[in-house]
C-alpha cells in the first residue's frame, strides 16, 4: 500500500512536471524604454569593467528595436548581429545558444541555418516579474562567449 502510494505520487509529480515543461511562455505587454535603458546601463558597466567592446540591442516583443549603443571602438558589423540575436531570442523564445549547440551538432542541426536565425550565444528573452517574454536582448563585438557574460550580467542571471 505506502509502496502504491509513493508510485502514484511520483506518477503525479512527474506528469505536472512535464506539462510545466511543455507549456508555452507566453509574450507579455512590450518592454518599457525606461527598462530597456536599465539593462543596457547594467550591460555596458560590465562590459567596461572587462574592457570589452560592444553592442546592446533591445527589442520588444514584435522584435521592433527599442534601444541600441554602440560602445566606441566597437566593429561596426556588430550593429546588425546584436539586432538579430535579440530579434532571434524574442521571436524563438529561447536563448541564442540554443541555436549555436544545435548547429555545433551538425547533421540534421544545419536545418536550423535554414530559419533566418543568428544562431550564436549572445542573445536572451527579457522576462517580466510574472514569467512572460517582453522582448530581448542581443550583445555582439567579442567572442560568442564574453557576449553571453554581458547579456547575463545584463540580466542579473551570471
Amino acid at each position: 500500500m505506502k509502496t502504491t502510494l509513493i508510485l502514484a505520487l511520483l506518477a503525479v509529480t512527474i506528469s505536472v512536471t512535464a506539462q510545466a515543461q511543455t507549456k508555452p511562455v507566453a509574450y507579455g505587454p512590450s518592454i518599457t524604454l525606461d527598462a530597456a535603458k536599465k539593462i543596457v546601463a547594467a550591460a555596458e558597466a560590465f562590459a567596461v569593467g572587462k574592457q570589452y567592446t560592444v553592442v546592446v540591442a533591445i527589442v520588444d516583443t514584435g522584435g521592433n528595436l527599442v534601444m541600441l549603443t554602440k560602445m566606441d571602438n566597437t566593429q561596426l558589423g556588430s550593429i546588425e548581429v546584436a539586432i538579430g540575436k535579440a530579434k532571434t531570442a524574442n521571436n524563438f523564445k529561447r536563448p541564442t545558444k540554443a541555436f549555436e549547440d544545435v548547429v555545433a551538432g551538425g547533421g540534421a542541426g544545419m536545418k536550423v541555418l535554414g530559419l533566418n536565425v543568428v544562431p550564436v550565444e549572445g542573445g536572451e528573452p527579457i522576462y517580466s516579474a510574472d514569467g512572460k517574454i517582453i522582448g530581448a536582448i542581443g550583445v555582439s563585438g567579442m567572442t560568442s562567449a564574453q557576449d553571453g557574460e554581458v547579456v547575463r550580467a545584463a540580466l542579473g542571471t551570471k
